[in-house]
């Protein structure tokens, strides 16, 4: 699991080296993107609720996300990038009642699941995953300093936020506190008003619990993030992400919980993915439509259907065996994040097909050159390198036709990641990119051994091009995407995380979880071995 530092830590600001635009759904406009601290991006994205296998749905911000931080770190950024997870809450409490197992092992096998996808999908730019039930004390924190300023307060063991002392509350979705539902039932006769929302809930019996200043209990949804998000990005930071659902209640709710809290803004701007709808659907399952929560959000949609379970999106591990976890990423990012994402096997196979034309290239290029297109990890040559820094990616044409061209579609292509990461719009781009550098093989009859050798050389340098822009998209690490992707303490983060999960299962005798990350980790290409002193891991 990753390491916690200190959100007020200070180190050198790199040189950033673009002017990146960015939406921001609360002030429904698009801004520079500034930051807290120069040079520095704090991002929260709320993570899964870990009671199911997770479904091609709960890839869509992650796989956003970690393009988005791969980009920003080109362009000079140094990212700290939080994904948590949220392993206590009704839906585990339900499901380890109805496997008759308890929460924690639910958690645990989820969380397994989830990160062993997250590691096929080639998402490794994540800096922290942290678990709610880590955090316990900084939650109960949380929730006495806002009583204790009398924005929360205490009723028979449950503590509930009480948004007539906000009076800003719904400004992210244009919502008036009394359209939060909140809790129903014995709880809503201990509200004020009915909007108020839960911090603390008193235990049920055989519940989960944990001993706070009124008694015992767990957190509710909404203090999780704000408790987490505060410990490990400070009380304001640069981005908060989420899917388009999650505006209201749970990102209002937060809004709320931080700001009254530290009389500061929680986060300085708020994105906002579209939602994924089957092809086929004709409505959407479990809630409003994704044109009414768009519409909340100040958005245009034409979409009406967010995919869930109950329409068939489970069995996320058996969709990427089936078209593997890049074509799949390359998928997800066709479309731009705001929009909707209309899931069908049939796009699937739109994408797979697509990608096949940089496949044939990538063949055609290790003919002419005599080696892969792919690099080695450890290759540094200074003609043989994934470029990393948007400043040395800069092409000297010298009055070459081919490296004219592609500068001037790689200009283009930043210019589309610039504008608010519009990775359907620099897709496009290294389409025009690939079908360039084929068509100069042909002019040039590069594959028959024909061209000069300034041609020759401008070739490669123009497929380095290739590599740089698409590496952008977390695409075309090597041959076979087994989930790497350039960031090598990320992905170590992501396993230590699920070697401690297995550590804990093992502790406990639960052997059948233990086993379970240990197959999903093989699965996904991390080798394990058992020692005496620990585990040691290694990619496969």
């Amino acid at each position: 699991m990753a390491t916690s530092t200190s959100p007020s830590a200070q180190s050198t600001a790199p040189a950033v080296t673009a002017a990146i635009q960015v939406y921001d759904t609360l002030t429904k406009t698009k801004r520079p993107l500034k930051t807290v601290r120069p040079g520095h991006v704090g991002i929260y994205l709320c993570g899964p609720t870990v009671y199911k296998e997770a479904h091609i749905g709960h890839m869509v911000g992650p796989v956003i996300f970690d393009t988005i931080s791969r980009f920003l770190r080109y362009s000079g950024y140094d990212v700290e990038w939080v994904v948590n997870i949220t392993d206590v809450d009704d839906k585990l409490i339900a499901e380890s009642q109805r496997r008759g197992i308890p929460m924690a092992q639910v958690a645990t096998q989820m969380t397994g699941d989830y990160c062993a996808n997250l590691l096929e999908m080639g998402v490794d730019q994540i800096t922290h995953m942290p678990r709610a039930t880590e955090n316990m004390n900084e939650i109960i924190a949380f929730i006495g300093e806002l009583i204790e300023q009398g924005f929360a307060y205490e009723a028979e063991g449950d503590v509930f936020f009480d948004v007539a002392r906000d009076a800003e509350y719904g400004k992210l979705t244009n919502r008036r506190p009394e359209d939060q539902q909140g809790e129903g039932g014995k709880a809503a006769t201990k509200k004020r008003n009915p909007g108020d929302f839960a911090l603390w809930k008193t235990a049920k019996p055989n519940e989960p619990a944990w001993e706070s200043p009124w008694g015992q209990g767990r957190p509710g949804w909404h203090i999780e993030c704000s408790a987490m998000s505060r410990r490990l990005l400070g009380k304001t930071f640069d981005i908060h992400g989420g899917g388009l659902d999650l505006t209201f209640p749970h990102h209002e709710n937060e809004i709320a919980q931080s700001e009254c809290c530290h009389s500061a803004p929680m986060a300085n701007y708020w994105m906002h993915n579209g939602l994924m709808r089957a092809g086929d659907a004709a409505g959407k399952v479990g809630g409003k439509s994704d044109r009414d929560q768009a519409a909340e959000a100040g958005e245009q949609a034409t979409v009406d259907t967010k995919i869930s379970r109950s329409k068939g999106a489970g069995g996320l591990r058996s969709l990427l065996s089936r078209h593997t976890g890049e074509r799949v990423r390359f998928f997800l990012l066709r479309t731009h994040y705001r929009s909707t994402i209309v899931f069908s096997e049939e796009g699937l196979e739109e994408a797979g097909a697509a990608l096949d034309k940089f496949y044939t290239f990538f063949e055609r290029y290790e003919r002419i050159m005599g080696r892969p297109f792919y690099l080695d990890p450890d290759e540094t040559k200074e003609d043989r390198r994934l470029i990393t820094r948007r400043v040395d990616g800069e092409i000297e044409t010298a009055g070459d036709e081919l490296l004219a061209e592609v500068a001037k579609l790689r200009a283009s292509y930043l210019a589309k990641m610039d504008d608010d990461f519009n990775t359907g719009g620099a897709a496009s781009d290294l389409f025009l990119l690939v079908n360039t550098l084929n068509r100069t093989i042909e002019q040039q009859g590069l594959e028959q051994g024909k061209g000069t050798e300034a041609q020759k050389a401008a070739f490669a340098r123009a497929s380095e091009t290739l590599r740089e822009l698409s590496a952008l998209l977390g695409i075309f690490f090597k041959p076979i995407q087994r989930g790497g992707g350039g960031n090598e303490q990320a992905l170590a983060n992501c396993v230590e995380l699920l070697l401690t999960m297995r550590a804990e299962a093992r502790k406990n005798k639960d052997f059948a979880t233990a086993d379970r990350i240990r197959n999903d980790l093989t699965a996904a290409g991390i080798v394990l071995e058992d020692r005496k002193e620990g585990t040691l891991w290694k990619v496969g």
